[in-house]
């Protein structure tokens, strides 16, 4: 029986123990616990009585969504309970094979898009430390950037599952409003509050929100498609190069041969100011303000002083800014008319810890600028990578009406810059580890050979697998398969690659160099030499005749 969940698990403590302690976690599950969940999973994936679309996928779970046995913080301690079932998005996912490793940190009671309001650490982006991670799914974002996981769920009311994705140069994807249950989700807002899939690719967060989610309707053919931007004046003050950034992003669009238009943006941040301005603050004080009010010693100054506030918002207040909501929907239903998505950027730019520090309440605000409204207009988004500004990350949003999730994930898909990579083993089509590939929505590119100027040995490994080496004489060309895939699922696939494989540099017959497997040196002792045969399949086929 394969162990390939088994692997995975070992793997991914140990690297935690290289990583060291990043606040991601708040309850992390015991390694010999998970281990024989593990088990149970390779068992049930080698019977094949069911498909598992994510066996052995490991997930992470944010801390204010219930997993069977561990507590359920919302990021306060004292409030913790614990929870006899798991959540349904949380069971749907177990069921398709997923494996969770713990609960998350977080901004405390899902109110913040900082990622630094937790008695349990602030958490830092994974690519750079001065930098915050993005709230309030911060542990659960910064999981999947490091490789700790595959795929995390997060939630979002504010933009608490796109934010942390652009800040750490993942996928977010936030469904329409009621498509995957909220059902043992401690509630910030229970009217707007959204489950969302954390993953470093787009095919793998789809794959997971399609097992989590009521069917919407398919994406109409593209003819092609329809992406409203808006004039980068009306984006408002930017940091340094992000104007740059999402302008390439639109330019890509139309180069990838989407149909651009343009926007007016104002009823979407007049309808963003709403949200912690207007009388909605109030549902947060609903939801925990009776806990709140008790002065527990690990409350979050800033977070109980958002959620207090609630409780003196006037009746009066709510139904007029409910009428005022209902105007600016119907604006900005009539500014999107019929394209299929609105471009624009994830937040204004990427603070430092310290600058949130010093205004805690003017950075998140600054924050929410674009994801604010997406909930309170009923609104579907995609946060996806789009490049990187000076350093940093920087993520684009593509945002559509209620129920067109999968037309919306199409037109994000557009922005994937495709990297290539070159195999030549197991990861073949038809080979035992092709799935890798594909499960990180790799696709094929092309057939071809690599410069002569390699050897390969048939390894002893499990499963069989050759190894590539560069020779400075002697050297011949070996059948090779070039895939394209992201950024993001080729340092996954390097996370994971097994000793004593290795991703270098592999000439192909033309000149070009890609990335590709090759093997240490000192692994090639008593291996033997199949350079003859042309390539591991044609070495295949002749131990079979």
């Amino acid at each position: 029986m394969r162990q390939d969940a088994l692997r995975r698990v070992r793997a991914a403590y140990e690297r935690m123990a290289a990583v060291g302690e990043r606040h991601v976690w708040i309850t992390l599950r015991p390694q010999e616990e998970v281990e024989a969940e593990a088990r149970d999973v390779d068992r049930r994936a080698a019977g094949a009585a069911a498909a598992l679309p994510l066996a052995g996928r490991l997930l992470a779970v944010k801390g204010n969504i219930d997993v069977a046995g561990l507590p359920t913080t919302a990021g306060c301690p004292s409030y913790a309970y614990r929870p006899a079932a798991d959540a349904p998005a949380v069971a749907a996912l177990r069921a398709a094979g997923a494996i969770v490793l713990g609960t998350t940190n977080m901004d405390q009671f899902a109110t913040g898009l900082v990622g630094a309001r937790s008695p349990y650490g602030a958490v830092a982006s994974a690519l750079a430390p001065d930098r915050v991670s993005g709230g309030s799914s911060s542990g659960s974002a910064v999981a999947v950037a490091l490789g700790l996981v595959d795929l995390a769920l997060g939630t979002d009311t504010a933009g608490s599952g796109r934010v942390p994705a652009a800040f750490n140069g993942v996928v977010g994807v936030k469904p329409t409003r009621g498509l995957v249950s909220t059902a043992g989700v401690v509630p910030a807002c229970a009217s707007l509050d959204c489950v969302t899939v954390f993953a470093r690719t787009l095919a793998e967060a789809r794959t997971a929100t399609a097992l989590l989610a009521a069917p919407v309707p398919p994406p109409r053919r593209p003819g092609p498609w329809r992406v409203a931007v808006p004039p980068t004046a009306q984006l408002g003050e930017l940091d340094a190069g992000w104007a740059d950034a999402f302008e390439a992003a639109a330019a890509r669009l139309a180069a990838a041969g989407a149909e651009l238009r343009p926007v007016d943006l104002t009823p979407f941040t007049e309808a963003a100011a709403l949200l912690y301005e207007g009388a909605f603050v109030a549902e947060r004080y609903t939801a925990v303000g009776a806990f709140v009010d008790k002065g527990a010693a690990d409350l979050d100054p800033v977070v109980a002083g958002i959620i207090g506030a609630g409780a003196g918002v006037p009746a009066h207040r709510l139904f007029a800014d409910r009428l005022r909501l209902a105007e600016l929907h119907d604006r900005a239903a009539a500014e999107l008319g019929d394209a299929d998505a609105l471009l624009l950027p994830t937040t204004p730019g990427h603070p430092t810890h310290a600058a949130v520090a010093a205004d805690p309440l003017g950075a998140n605000a600054r924050l929410g600028r674009f994801t604010n409204s997406t909930n309170l207009l009923d609104l579907c988004a995609v946060a996806v990578p789009a490049g990187d500004v000076h350093g940093l990350p920087f993520g684009v949003m593509l945002v559509g009406p209620a129920h067109t999730d999968d037309r919306v994930a199409e037109v994000a898909a557009l922005l994937a810059p495709p990297l290539r990579i070159a195999v030549l083993g197991a990861h073949l089509t038809g080979q035992p580890l092709n799935h890798q590939l594909r499960s990180l929505g790799a696709r094929w590119a092309c057939t071809t050979r690599t410069a002569p100027a390699y050897r390969l040995y048939a390894l002893d490994t499990e499963p069989p697998k050759p190894g590539l080496v560069r020779v400075a004489e002697g050297g011949a060309a070996v059948e090779a398969e070039v895939w394209e895939l992201s950024p993001a699922a080729l340092g996954a696939l390097a996370a994971a690659l097994p000793r004593p494989m290795v991703l270098g540099s592999v000439e192909l017959d033309g000149g070009d160099s890609v990335p590709g497997f090759l093997c240490e040196p000192q692994a090639l002792t008593g291996a033997e030499d199949i350079t003859g045969y042309g390539g591991w399949r044609g070495y295949l086929g002749r131990e079979r005749r």
